[in-house]
This record gives structure tokens, sequence and C-alpha cells, in this order.
């Protein structure tokens, strides 16, 4: 796609600096940009780049003083970040426009689905499915019986959804992830047998989630598995059954939660993060990576380590640690000198 220079300040509400009838059709590194592109400065360390950049138009922060000129167009915005995040979006709603089922998928009789509806080769809509409108379904996708799928969707490839599941607006899936599988749960027989507990409860994902691939979210023994709001879950998560995560809370690779553990809103949990069941975890939390938190954490904590401390006991803790050889060494060399 083309757009002016005047047409990207439009989007990003900026203000042109230079030739505003500029072309640009594709979206570049500052570092890479070349003729047609449009790149951003985010970051000061990316600075000397704006006198060298081949880029045509450069979203730059409206208070910058350049030292140099600069032979790119420039729109000036209140953050370039975020600018630049919009044309990120502007530029991919502009790619999914497909529409129409495939000859080779299968929709049941029983499902509704609202307009612009695509819905790929292989892919399958069981009995009793209701989904909305402008959602996109990649091929090899499974929505099971009785699954409700709000507006503006979109499921990746290898996406399977399982029975009962509720998905809110704008939400989007990618490849390779389940939703409203078992959860991991059993009892034991007199003989010490294991008994699989039956889930017969569903997920239940709000609007604007964004789920990596290949995560798995289990459904709840009884109720809902909650994803909140505005949620934002990496590649390789694991949500457990009855589990709660708050509005706008994001989860990085790898982490695991346990069953019938409540998040908060807005937390912030790092890659590889294990947190046990049945636990609560306030909001505004911050857990740093590979941290395993085994115990209830309270609103605006910063938590790290393996049981997860606050984050500054944790740094002291880890000068101690670091240096215990030498202190070791020391004490033996003291119990040398006594025997001595």
């Amino acid at each position: 796609m083309k757009l002016k220079a005047h047409e990207v300040a439009e989007l990003v509400g900026g203000i042109v600096e230079g030739d505003k009838e500029s072309t640009i059709t594709k979206l570049s590194k500052i570092e890479s940009g070349d003729k047609k592109s449009l790149s951003f400065l985010g970051n000061p360390k990316y600075n000397d780049y704006l006198y060298k950049t081949k880029a045509s138009i450069i979203i730059i922060n409206k208070e910058l003083e350049l030292k140099f000129p600069v032979n790119s167009t420039l729109i000036r915005v209140d953050d370039p970040n975020i600018a630049f995040s919009l044309l990120l979006d502007h530029f991919n709603s502009q790619n999914i426009t497909k529409t129409g089922i495939d000859s080779m998928s299968s929709i049941d009789k029983s499902v509704k689905y609202g307009e612009n509806l695509y819905f790929g080769k292989y892919s399958i809509a069981e009995n009793n499915v209701v989904i909305g409108k402008n959602v996109k379904v990649y091929p090899h996708v499974l929505i099971a019986e009785n699954v409700s799928i709000g507006d503006n969707c979109i499921l990746y490839p290898g996406v399977k959804i399982y029975r009962n599941t509720i998905i809110g607006n704008n939400c989007i899936i990618h490849s390779g992830t389940v939703i409203g599988s078992d959860g991991f749960g059993f009892n034991f027989d007199d003989k010490g047998n294991t008994l699989k507990i039956i889930h017969n409860g569903n997920v239940h994902i709000q609007d604007d989630v964004e789920i990596g691939s290949n995560c798995s979210i289990d459904k709840a023994t009884l109720g809902s598995t909650i994803i909140k709001t505005g949620a934002k879950l990496d590649n390789l998560v694991q949500i457990a059954h009855n589990v709660t995560i708050g509005k706008n809370t994001c989860l990085a690779a790898q982490v695991g939660v346990a069953g019938s553990t409540i998040i908060g809103d807005n937390c912030l949990i790092g890659g590889q993060v294990g947190i046990a069941g049945h636990l609560k975890i306030g909001d505004r939390v911050q857990i740093q990576a590979k941290s395993g938190v085994l115990k209830n954490i309270k609103s605006k904590s910063v938590v790290m380590g393996y049981p997860a401390i606050n984050y500054m006991d944790y740094n002291k803790s880890y000068v101690h640690f670091k240096n215990l050889p030498k202190v070791m060494q020391f004490i033996y060399n003291l119990m040398k000198k006594d025997v001595k």
C-alpha cells in the first residue's frame, strides 16, 4: 500500500516537516531504511542513524533538536513508539482482507456467522457455534460445539477451540494454541490409582486479548477459566483450570500458572515464571523472569527469585551469594589456623 507524508501525519496525529507528498510503500528499521520506506526514531541510541538513513519518511519526537540537516521528510509526534505502533496496525489491517468460505472447510448447518467471514481450508465449525462479524479463521482450525466468537477476531492456522468456550471481540489467537482442554486434576483411589477429575467448566476470553502460539488454556472444573480484557499472553504459556488473568496483564513466554490462582490487573510477568496454585496476585505486580511464586503477592509489589521475594531484597541477597565461595574460603583458612 502507498501512503503520502501528510496521510501518515493524519493517521498518527503528527506534523510534517519537509515534503508532504513524499510517498512510502513499506515500513523499515531506521538503520536499514531505503527509498519508499518509513521508519521511526524511538530510542536515543539510534539518533545518529537519523542523518545516515535512506528512509523517505521518519517519525521523530516533536521535541528532538536536529544537529545536522536530514534528507528524509520528518513527522513530529508526541511519542514515536506509539505512532509507529499505530502504523504497524494500519498496515496489518490492510493485509487482513480475506473473505469467503473455502469449499474444503466444514461448517455445521446450525452455525451462525456475521458478514465478511473468512473460513479457511480444512477448518471446522461444529454445531451451535456463533461467529461474529469480520472474523478470520485460517486453515486447520477446529471450533467445537457451542463456542461463541465475537467480532473482528483472528484465529491463525492450527488453533483448537474446545466446546463451550467464549471469546470476545478483537481477539487474536496464534497458531497451535489450544483453548478449553481438560485441566490437570486427579484423585487417588484406595489402591493409589489415579482417578481423572472431570472438568465441566469452560474458558471465557474477554475483549482485546492476544494469545501467542502454542499456548494451552485449560477449562475450569466448574465455572470458568477467565482471561480478562486487554490481557496479552506470549508464546508457550500454560494457564491451568479456574485461573483468572486480570485486565491488561502481560505474560511473557513459558509462564506457567497453576490451578485456581487469581492474577490482578496490569501485572507484568517475565519469561519462565512459575506460579503455584490457589494464590492471589494483586494489581500492578511485576514478577521478574524465572521466578517461582509460592505465596500471595500484594498489589504494586516487584518480586524475583525462587521462592520469589522482594526485588531489592533479592539483589542484596545475591551480592552475598556470589561472594559465598570467597567467604567460605576465608572460613576454611581460619579453621586451619585454629587446628594448628
